[in-house]
């Protein structure tokens, strides 16, 4: 996936052809921050009731996102944000992660317009159009500076479903039996079972490429794109299979489950412990810490707060999820390699696992469904303030992005439809009930964020 994906040559998100747009009607997907302002205002309305509960700080404030897309979800997020002045002047820097230069340069026109793109030691640097915050590019989260005394709000929106997986299948006992070898003066023992061979075992299922065979196709086939890759059985146990479903007790409860499929994605996990060691510093003697990783400094007080945004079961545990899409269609995630983009569910529960396993300052809370938190949110409330904003002001100075409809009525049905689409829990129609919300936040007691069942 990560090959696939953000390879230096070829890669999905890092290779522009023919300036071929990946988000969007015309692109292969669409977000739910393409599909209305409304989203992401309601995420930076998110972030002002964080930093309200948290003591409203009037200095140290960061925001980070990691897989920023086109920059759109940012901007609704610092536009909103500036109707909230004390908020807007706490905040020193703004952190964007993304490993693609075409998408940096997107983010960079739109955030910041024509203000300069400064090479920096961590990555790029240029000034939002939003009171003249700087805003800073890293390839990885590695290179976001981490202090102890900063406030830092994480955001996470379809970053997790791109991360790479393993994925792991239960096989049964071995029936091998003994095979001895008899000589005039004793029997030998050529292959004797290790007592291992006599429980079920995870195996990987790795990624092998077809026979050249079964690639070639006539005049007569369809025109379909041939999957040029498959998933094979390894046939011993490797060192990931040995280690990675050894972590968690979800997994060990399904080895006994012959055939029993499940995916884990290592490297989500250290991005979810690296948000709650932002938050809430590192807990001691932490073994699961990467040594890829600096030190966590120490935090005496736990300030900032994570929000993850994403598609995936609330608990159970990943299944064959991996997927291709390409033109907003489902298709095999072996095709045309570095031209489908490339998902799979992300395990929340496990994200949540390795947060508090990381630091003993943060609480979870989620995940809740996508209609659930924007409803909580408020969002027909500011559909309707932007559809009164209309019959107002006929769309002129409205807040309204109306690039792409014309005439007040029709402006209002698109308002309306976006928001539909964003909560409705109608399969095949809505994400609504499709994507969850999952917070990180500061230890205090239990108490509930805003779209959690919390209030200001």
């Amino acid at each position: 996936m990560r090959q696939c994906l953000t390879a230096p040559d070829g890669g999905y998100y890092t290779t522009n052809r023919d300036g071929r747009d990946q988000f969007g009607k015309r692109g292969d997907f669409v977000t739910s921050p393409e599909i209305s302002q409304v989203f992401g205002e309601l995420l930076g309305l998110w972030l002002t009731a964080e930093w309200h509960i948290q003591g409203r700080k009037k200095y140290g404030v960061e925001i980070i996102e990691v897989g920023p897309g086109r920059g759109t979800l940012m901007d609704d997020i610092l536009r909103s944000i500036s109707n909230f002045k004390p908020l807007a002047s706490s905040v020193e820097n703004i952190y964007l992660v993304e490993a693609s230069p075409s998408l940096r340069t997107t983010q960079k026109e739109l955030l910041c317009g024509d203000s300069p793109f400064e090479e920096v030691p961590i990555g790029h640097r240029s000034i939002s159009k939003y009171a003249g915050l700087p805003i800073t590019w890293c390839e990885d989260i590695r290179f976001v500076p981490n202090k102890p005394e900063k406030t830092p709000f994480i955001f996470a929106h379809e970053f997790f479903d791109a991360l790479p997986i393993h994925a792991f299948q239960s096989v049964p006992p071995s029936k091998t039996s003994p095979q001895t070898l008899t000589t005039p003066r004793d029997q030998i023992s050529l292959n004797t079972p290790s007592p291992e061979a006599s429980k079920p075992q995870w195996r990987e299922l790795l990624v092998s490429p077809f026979a050249p065979s079964s690639l070639i196709t006539t005049t007569s086939q369809s025109k379909e794109l041939k999957a040029e890759f498959q998933l094979s059985l390894a046939k011993a146990s490797n060192p990931s299979s040995l280690l990675l479903p050894a972590q968690s007790q979800r997994y060990k409860a399904l080895l006994p489950i012959s055939g029993a499929i499940i995916e884990i994605s290592p490297e989500s996990h250290s991005y979810a412990a690296e948000f709650a060691r932002r938050i809430g510093g590192s807990t001691e003697a932490n073994p699961s810490r990467s040594s890829a990783l600096p030190p966590a400094p120490h935090k005496s007080e736990p300030s900032g707060a994570a929000l993850i945004l994403d598609y995936g079961p609330s608990s159970t545990v990943p299944t064959s999820t991996l997927r291709g899409i390409r033109s907003h269609q489902l298709v095999s995630p072996f095709t045309s390699p570095g031209e489908v983009d490339l998902s799979a569910d992300v395990d929340f529960t496990a994200l949540a696992e390795a947060a508090l396993g990381a630091s003993e300052k943060v609480e979870v809370h989620g995940p809740v469904e996508q209609a659930d938190f924007l409803g909580q949110m408020g969002i027909r409330d500011r559909a309707n303030q932007l559809i009164r904003a209309l019959d107002k002001k006929g769309g002129a100075g409205s807040g309204v992005d109306v690039s792409r409809s014309s005439g007040v009525e029709e402006r209002k049905t698109i308002i309306r439809g976006a928001v539909e689409r964003l909560v409705s829990r109608l399969p095949g129609r809505g994400m609504g009930t499709l994507y969850k919300v999952l917070a990180i936040v500061p230890e205090r007691g239990g108490r509930k964020p805003v779209g959690f069942g919390g209030d200001f």
